[in-house]
């Protein structure tokens, strides 16, 4: 077993004035059917989400145009092939339709003790720290990736 898995957050900035807006449909509409493909895909460990299965009721940046995943993989790999190379490679092609460009990171990825899944606040803190201080071995991103640590025997 792992002694670490990947957790990773990222943010968006709608077009629409929030995400009940028209220009949001089709992204809504395919949410379910992304979300489900992420759960069912190798190396998925879990994700934040609220009782309506899904992360966009919640506003920690205190901006309805603002939107948040954060999920928890085994690695980087399966992160990385879940993004790129299924459906969901689809849907970030066409981000644009959606999304504004976001003008600095909006992804960081962080190594977290095995079974152990972010909160929220460490998750933005996260990203945070990656935009005031670039990559490190605490947080990175794909540009910059950096292994698990070295598991150590007690």
């Amino acid at each position: 077993m792992n002694q670490y898995q990947l957790a990773e957050i990222n943010i968006a900035r709608m077009k629409g004035i929030n995400i009940n807006d028209p220009v949001m449909k089709e992204f809504v509409d395919n949410l379910d059917a992304v979300n489900a493909l992420a759960e069912n895909s190798p190396g998925f460990i879990w994700r934040f989400k609220d009782d309506s299965n899904n992360a966009t009721a919640f506003n920690p940046f205190n901006d309805e145009q603002v939107i948040i995943n954060i999920s928890v993989w085994e690695d980087i790999e399966t992160l990385r092939d879940f993004m790129y190379n299924t459906w969901h490679a689809d849907f970030m092609k066409r981000r644009r339709e959606w999304f504004h460009r976001f003008g600095k990171l909006y992804t960081a990825m962080w190594w977290t003790p095995a079974g152990k899944f972010p909160t929220v606040e460490e998750a933005i803190d996260n990203l945070d720290y990656l935009q005031k201080n670039g990559a490190t071995e605490k947080v990175f991103d794909f540009k910059n990736i950096f292994n698990a640590p070295v598991a150590t025997w007690k």
